[in-house]
């Protein structure tokens, strides 16, 4: 996996009003840490951090950080978002070797089409999107693929269905439901749909038959 450069500006005051000051500037405050080095505080330029990040790898992206004219090897890690803004607030850059095993997390792409599944109304439900794994940096993939067209309604595609690439170990269990083919969902009586929205709905009452006299006449 190719490495992206990012540069990190160290010195950074600690604090709450200070920490204020980077984000106004378009700044994000981070953390190096790993391998028994001090935690360095440093802050990246959002919009660098952003297009590091934009890569096929995605989270794990291979950071060639450079701080004060050191470069560490990172994966960044437990990256926070603002709760109503769409921007990163902190993110905690992780110092790795090339020759390390270490824990990600992978995409799971569904691939193809469930042919039997659509023609029979049915829904491709996806129950797992992502894999834990254990890999040297290099050998983490961006993601993996599971092909569904062989996916019927009833039947399910499980994570031993999926091709792990070589150098990768899996942690997620194997027997684990990763998509199924469900049937069509039913569509709800009109009583079905009251109960549900806690409506008590009366039952109707049949009319007296009419009696033999009444008929009669």
């Amino acid at each position: 996996m190719p490495e992206v450069t990012l540069t990190a500006e160290s010195g950074r005051d600690l604090g709450s009003s200070s920490t204020r000051r980077l984000r106004a500037q378009g700044k994000i405050p981070a953390v190096v840490y790993g391998h028994g080095a001090d935690p360095i505080p440093v802050a990246v330029v959002g919009r660098e951090f952003q297009i590091a990040m934009s890569g096929e790898a995605g989270l794990n992206t291979l950071l060639s950080l450079q701080v004060d004219g050191t470069d560490f090897l990172t994966l960044a890690r437990d990256i926070q978002h603002h709760p109503f803004k769409n921007v990163v607030t902190h993110v905690d850059f992780q110092i790795v070797r090339r020759d390390e095993v270490i824990a990600a997390e992978i995409t799971i792409n569904l691939v193809g089409e469930a042919i039997e599944v659509q023609h029979g109304d049915g829904i491709v439900d996806q129950q797992l999107f992502t894999l834990a794994i254990k890999a040297r940096p290099a050998d983490i993939p961006p993601s993996v693929d599971l092909d569904i067209s062989g996916l019927t309604i009833g039947a399910a595609l499980h994570v031993s269905d999926i091709a792990i690439p070589s150098g990768v170990e899996l942690e997620t269990d194997p027997d684990a439901t990763v998509v199924a083919g469900q049937p069509p969902r039913v569509q709800a009586t009109a009583e079905e749909e009251a109960a549900a929205a806690g409506v008590v709905v009366a039952p109707t009452e049949e009319a007296p038959a009419a009696d033999a006299e009444s008929a009669e006449s």
